[in-house]
């Protein structure tokens, strides 16, 4: 298995400057990453860099909370595959969830699958440290209701990451027609195997390199 073409290396703190950027950039081209997970605001600027590699230029859409507006999510779907985004990791209304407004909850991950139009590929991140077992199982449903490609553990932005029993949860609810993608809180080799393991067809983290050379990294 080649492991490397499983993670989505990435940058997503608000004070990464054009060099941090142009750094993961660079390393995402030496290690065959599957994709570099970017800011919106930057790209354009991993598209133009990654031109002709087999390395994809993934964003982020509502993200990290998941509370603007379904028109404003389309929007800047729109806008990131305009500016050459392959795909889309978008957090879900998880105000609405808890609220058990569930119809809400499917139509916003809809507006962005449709906004997508099948040129970008979208992940529908869920925030399981905010989550029971049951509204995990709710979400996973949901995603896949609404026409979308991956179900994804979480921001990386908030009480918790990935975990082990979670991953496998959303693997059981989702089936083998959906990717499971971890994130959040995975730092060396032995964390991302688990989680392959576990039913994940994607990783997402800053410790790409650090996992690649067997080490421990630090950050998302």
């Amino acid at each position: 298995m080649e492991l490397n073409r499983k993670i989505d290396h990435t940058i997503l703190k608000a004070d990464a400057s054009e060099i941090d950027v142009l750094q993961v950039i660079e390393e995402a081209k030496k290690y065959h990453f599957y994709s570099v997970c970017v800011n919106p605001t930057w790209v354009a600027l991993a598209n133009e860099k990654l031109a002709n590699e087999p390395v994809a230029v993934c964003t982020v859409i509502g993200f990290p909370l998941g509370a603007n507006t379904s028109e404003v999510k389309a929007y800047e779907t729109q806008d990131a595959i305009k500016n050459g985004a392959d795909e889309v990791d978008m957090v879900i209304n998880i105000g609405a969830l808890k609220s058990k407004n569930y119809r809400q909850v499917e139509q916003d991950i809809k507006a962005v699958v449709d906004a997508a139009k099948d040129k970008a590929l979208v992940k529908v991140i869920i925030e399981i440290s905010l989550l029971n077992r049951e509204e995990i199982v709710k979400a996973c449903e949901l995603a896949k209701a609404a026409g979308a490609d991956f179900v994804k553990t979480s921001t990386g932005f908030s009480t918790g990451g990935a975990t082990v029993e979670a991953v496998r949860l959303m693997r059981e609810t989702v089936g083998p027609e959906m990717g499971v993608k971890a994130s959040g809180g995975i730092h060396n080799e032995a964390e991302a195997m688990e989680m392959v393991e576990a039913g994940a067809s994607r990783i997402g983290t800053s410790a790409g390199v650090a996992i690649m050379a067997g080490t421990t990294g630090e950050g998302y």
